[in-house]
């Protein structure tokens, strides 16, 4: 398959691109500068160049493909109404161009808030948070009604491993660098479910090769890790003290984070790991913190 997809460049975007070559699919990769449009061209994959801003670009790019993989998304929390927008206009753009054929269009979507202080299944539709106004599964689903075999994936909160530079847990590690403690909310038995970022590419791959329309594919290899766990693991690689905060506390230390320091959300991936066979084999979160990924010894 020749397949368009944004974010080829990113953290995800760029695995998911390797993960396709290896499998003989072609690539044909959205880049918005001159380096992503390198970082393709060095993985092998064919630049178009473009924004997601760019719609023109979409629609050039959904028609020269036989499916779409959508991992682009613009990471400006300050404007986070106006970027979630963006995302959806995208979505709807490249839907349109797919309507009346088979080619499928997987969108990434989060796992974080489906169900939080519960554990999240495929099968939950989450509640829309104003406060995280994302609305990428609401496209993908008016999509699938459209015709076009459209699914989401849903990513964890953790998407770990080389390369992560700007994912929740270097935020974590910047924070206790900048504080002098690595800090957890009360005892710190709120969970975070996580995935490493080859098992994810896999993943997308996989759903790629056998599209469901409307199916909510969760990436999701650990279903649940107390926060604490990854407080202590960051903690004793940067000889530092592992500390709780009290609410109020956290608010201080944590700042724009403390929803996602917080916020309990296990998932499961019982459905996804039987629809597509998938099978994570990539290291555990806590093996990425303890080891040299994240904070060189």
């Amino acid at each position: 398959m020749r397949v368009f997809v944004t974010g080829a460049s990113g953290f995800v975007g760029s695995a998911i691109t390797k993960e396709l070559i290896g499998a003989g699919h072609q690539v044909l990769g959205l880049a918005r500068s001159d380096s992503s449009a390198k970082a393709l061209t060095a993985a092998g994959a064919e630049v178009h160049r473009g924004d997601l801003e760019d719609l023109d670009s979409l629609r050039s790019g959904a028609a020269a493909s036989d499916g779409v993989i959508h991992t682009g998304f613009i990471h400006d929390f300050t404007r986070i109404k106006e970027v979630c927008e963006v995302d959806t206009r995208a979505i709807e753009t490249m839907a349109k161009v797919l309507a009346g054929s088979d080619r499928p269009l997987l969108v990434t979507s989060g796992s974080a808030l489906v169900s939080p202080g519960s554990l999240a299944t495929e099968m939950i539709t989450p509640p829309f948070n104003p406060g995280w106004p994302r609305a990428s599964e609401i496209a993908a689903d008016a999509a699938a009604e459209l015709g076009v075999k459209a699914s989401s994936v849903r990513l964890s909160p953790s998407v770990h491993g080389e390369g992560d530079h700007h994912g929740f847990v270097p935020i974590l590690i910047n924070l206790a660098r900048e504080k002098g403690v690595s800090a957890y909310v009360g005892e710190g038995l709120n969970r975070w479910n996580a995935v490493h970022r080859l098992d994810a590419a896999h993943l997308y791959r996989l759903a790629l090769e056998k599209p469901e329309a409307g199916f909510k594919y969760h990436a999701v290899a650990e279903e649940s890790i107390p926060f604490k766990a990854i407080a202590e693991a960051i903690g004793k690689k940067l000889n530092i003290p592992v500390v709780s905060k009290s609410p109020e506390e956290a608010a201080e230390h944590f700042g724009w984070f403390l929803n996602f320091a917080a916020i309990d959300c296990p998932a499961s991936s019982e459905l996804t790991r039987r629809r597509l066979n998938w099978r994570p084999v990539q290291p555990a979160l806590l093996d990425d913190l303890r080891g040299n990924v994240y904070i060189p010894s």
